[in-house]
C-alpha cells in the first residue's frame, strides 16, 4: 500500500519559515518524481516545487528564491524549505510522486498570518 505523509505544516507570521516533510513508503522512491502543490480556498491546486528523480528542480516564479525543494532517498522523505512566507502562501500543500502512476498524500496546513 502506498501512503504520502505530509508534515511540517502550521501557522507562522509574515515573513517566517517552515520545512514540510513528506515520507513515503511503498514505493521505490527514488525513481520517483517529486512535486509539492497547493491549493488555497476558492482556487485550484498548483504546482509549487518540483524535483526529478535525477535531482534536477522546478519552481513556481512566485516562490523561486524562497523555497527550497529537496529530497533524501535514503529516507524515503521530500522536504520543501519555505523561507521569507507570505500571506498569499497560506493554502493546504501536498505532495506527489509521479512515476507510471501518480499518488497524492493527504496534505497540511499552511497559514501566514499575523
Amino acid at each position: 500500500q502506498v501512503q504520502l505523509v505530509e508534515s511540517g505544516g502550521g501557522l507562522v507570521q509574515p515573513g517566517g519559515s517552515l520545512r514540510l516533510s513528506c515520507v513515503a513508503s511503498g514505493i521505490r522512491f527514488s525513481i520517483y518524481d517529486m512535486g509539492w502543490y497547493r491549493q488555497a480556498p476558492g482556487k485550484e491546486r498548483a504546482l509549487v516545487a518540483y524535483i526529478g528523480s535525477g535531482g534536477n528542480t522546478n519552481y513556481q516564479s512566485s516562490v523561486k528564491g524562497r523555497f527550497t525543494i529537496s529530497r533524501d532517498n535514503d529516507k524515503n522523505t521530500v522536504y520543501l524549505q519555505m523561507s521569507s512566507l507570505e500571506p498569499e502562501d497560506t493554502a493546504v500543500y501536498y505532495c506527489k510522486a509521479s512515476f507510471i502512476s501518480s499518488y497524492w498524500g493527504q496534505g497540511t496546513q499552511v497559514t501566514v498570518s499575523s
